[in-house]
């Protein structure tokens, strides 16, 4: 049997809201952060992120994750913003209600490589943009410019299989597939 992570407090009208998490909840948020930081992203991100994965809440207010992560609504912002642009929150609205909410995706990983795409369309279109500025005599600069390009174009596609890929081995295991492996096959990495 599971313990709800979080504690509500019952508001007007009946609402049952979140209104603080428990040490356990609390440890996975930090933990999460920590993770996440250590990839070099920004750690209040993480904070966002490992708290909407966490609870059961279909979406929460910028002034609800503030709350409960007992952060500035400013840090709460720049936060929910870079998470948005990059794919792993959506904005939800209610209708009269001029709030901002967010929500992640049951599967935020798959939903953060279909808005990886959207960056890398983003970029090659500046590097492109930067061939046109640079000389046709000036080679080095027009070398790394045609290798981004190249290199965009590549990884674009090789996002669409690794999208794919991953939403047939995520099927599989849902559905309980014998055969789907704990951790898949992975091309072997013979670095010394």
């Amino acid at each position: 049997m599971t313990q709800n992570p979080t504690e509500t407090t019952a508001m007007s009208d009946g609402d049952d809201r979140l209104t603080e998490l428990d040490d356990a909840t609390r440890t996975f948020v930090e933990d999460f952060a920590s993770s996440w930081e250590s990839a070099n992203n920004a750690r209040m991100d993480g904070r966002v992120l490992g708290l909407l994965i966490i609870v059961d809440e279909p979406y929460l207010s910028s002034a609800q994750i503030a709350h409960l992560l007992h952060a500035s609504t400013g840090a709460v912002s720049m936060a929910t913003r870079a998470l948005v642009t990059v794919g792993f929150l959506k904005r939800h609205t209610l209708p009269g209600d001029r709030a901002h909410y967010f929500r992640v995706e049951d599967d935020v990983w798959g939903a953060f490589l279909s808005g990886e795409r959207e960056y890398l369309r983003r970029m090659k279109g500046t590097v492109i943009g930067g061939l046109d500025l640079v000389p046709g005599d000036a080679s080095g600069p027009r070398t790394r410019l045609r290798n981004a390009q190249r290199y965009m174009t590549w990884l674009e596609g090789y996002h669409r299989k690794m999208l794919a890929d991953w939403e047939a081995y995520r099927d599989a295991a849902e559905a309980g597939d014998p055969t789907t492996p704990e951790t898949p096959d992975l091309p072997k990495d013979d670095t010394p």
